[in-house]
């Protein structure tokens, strides 16, 4: 898929979708791996055994590594493809869906350290403004809420925020259930179910501290 994007620089929407899986499915797994690692040398701190504590240090740090190049290749290819958009059949979608890729991979690395939060947030933001003009119940537009909310919540830390755009996209898609296509409406309702799923666990939340969540994304 690699060599595809740096040959022609663009992608058909299945090539699109099988570049954005492949790559969750690499990164899912070191972003759980540095969860683990990392909850695990905070508790060695705690009980300050600094012997365990290095060795989960160590581990973690090679994670990052690991899951810094990965986010930094993918980023590479989003640039190209980028560039490219306005010469695809659907380029406002297009956009979206890369726009919306830059901002997780963003995200990812800002989990880590690995680069200033605003980054990630601008990526959604300019790729939110594009969705403007797309119906409210476009997977692509939805999966765009999802992953924007999550950023507002883990990231910034804005829970009302997280709240207010995950409702929103939630409503408005629900509006327009009439109009929604055959083709997209078990991708549209299921990221519908995992919006509705984080204002549920957000909201109790804010009113009683439940300790550390892994939120639902669309992968």
């Amino acid at each position: 898929m690699k060599e595809l994007v740096h040959l022609s620089g663009m992608l058909t929407d299945e090539q699109r979708n099988l570049l954005s899986v492949a790559y969750k499915n690499v990164v899912g797994q070191r972003r759980s791996a540095w969860r683990i690692t990392k909850s695990m040398e905070d508790r060695y701190q705690e009980k300050e055994d600094e012997k365990s504590e290095e060795l989960a240090s160590g581990y973690r740090k090679e994670i990052e590594k690991e899951l810094e190049a990965v986010c930094k290749e993918v980023l590479g290819l989003i640039s190209k493809l980028l560039g490219t958009v306005d010469s695809t059949v659907q380029p406002i979608e297009a956009k979206v869906f890369y726009l919306k890729m830059k901002g997780d991979y963003l995200r990812y690395l800002a989990e880590i350290g690995a680069t200033e939060k605003e980054e990630a947030g601008k990526s959604y933001e300019a790729a939110w403004k594009q969705a403007d003009t797309m119906p409210a119940t476009h997977p692509i537009r939805l999966g765009l809420a999802l992953n924007y909310s999550v950023y507002y919540y883990e990231i910034v830390n804005d829970a009302a925020k997280a709240c207010e755009l995950a409702k929103k996209a939630f409503d408005d898609a629900i509006e327009e259930m009439d109009n929604l296509k055959e083709d997209s409406y078990k991708d549209s309702t299921l990221i519908m179910q995992l919006l509705r799923d984080n204002l549920t666990l957000w909201t109790a939340e804010q009113e009683e501290e439940t300790g550390q969540q892994e939120f639902e994304e669309e992968f």
